[in-house]
């Protein structure tokens, strides 16, 4: 049965593979931009099957409005992705708190709206899916990337308890965790932020090295939303999905670290119980 995706930040990278693939299939899209003249293009394959809308996430009513018009042209939401997004590189001493709160407003706030406005639909339904795009990031962090690791941090926090709301309804949650692919993040979605020298051993190394991943990331956009399709379709859906080499090694490692100082520090831990009283 054909499906309806409701796909922000649908004009490259990850959300234009989902849009692709979503056509390819025989499906609607609801693809949600800041600048719709970017997806004439995909409108002009199917236009029976496509509805490209305005949507600035940071904007307060857009989320509502984009979803509105989704259903009146489709009737329903099967799967809502919310991709859209950027990232911030410096240290936390480097980042001004108007870029911060910018991140936040955008990949956090910005979501959440979203899902917000979907929800009373997707909940009449008892169906669909909440696919959020987070990040290698949302599990572990860099030197430079705190801002962006922050943003999409709070957006898992917010998926894990969505995702246990949302169970008694038939609504599966999705948080996807990809490294490095080649989706232009690296190129023009991943804002500088000043430099300060003191930082040059810490972050420096890591602007570098995001620098000269733009176009060389193993990773390939067109092969996430077969995956994620995947995921949605398993008896038991999993709460993340990590996705590429880097990611399920780099998730690994994390976990193994946090395992092994959680056994390091138990007794500590443990001794921090109210003592009976008399003992």
């Amino acid at each position: 049965m054909p499906k309806t995706w409701f796909i922000t930040g649908a004009s490259s990278g990850f959300g234009r593979a989902f849009a692709d693939h979503a056509l390819a299939q025989g499906d609607a899209v609801v693809a949600a931009v800041r600048t719709v003249a970017k997806l004439d293009d995909l409108a002009a394959q199917a236009p029976d099957r496509v509805l490209v809308l305005p949507l600035d996430v940071d904007r307060p009513g857009a989320a509502q409005a984009a979803v509105d018009a989704a259903v009146a042209r489709f009737g329903g939401i099967d799967v809502l992705v919310n991709n859209a997004g950027y990232g911030i590189v410096g240290a936390v001493e480097e980042t001004p708190e108007a870029e911060l709160r910018a991140q936040m407003e955008t990949n956090f706030f910005g979501a959440a709206a979203v899902i917000r406005a979907a929800l009373p639909v997707l909940r009449a339904q008892r169906r669909g899916a909440i696919v959020n795009i987070s990040s290698l990031g949302g599990q572990l962090s860099f030197a430079g990337f705190s801002a962006y690791s922050a943003s999409k941090f709070a957006l898992e926090g917010l998926s894990e308890a969505l995702a246990q709301e949302l169970a008694p309804f038939g609504i599966k949650v999705l948080i996807v965790e990809p490294g490095a692919f080649r989706t232009g993040f690296h190129g023009g979605a991943l804002r500088p932020m000043p430099v300060m020298a003191a930082y040059a051993e810490t972050v420096g190394k890591t602007r570098d090295f995001a620098r000269g991943l733009h176009e060389a990331q193993e990773g390939d956009p067109r092969k996430v939303p077969a995956a994620v399709e995947r995921a949605l379709a398993a008896a038991r859906t999993p709460l993340r999905l990590q996705l590429g080499a880097d990611a399920v090694a780099m998730v690994r490692e994390h976990a193994e670290t946090l395992l092994a100082e959680l056994k390091a520090w138990e007794a500590v831990a443990l001794a921090t119980r109210v003592e009976a009283i008399g003992a």
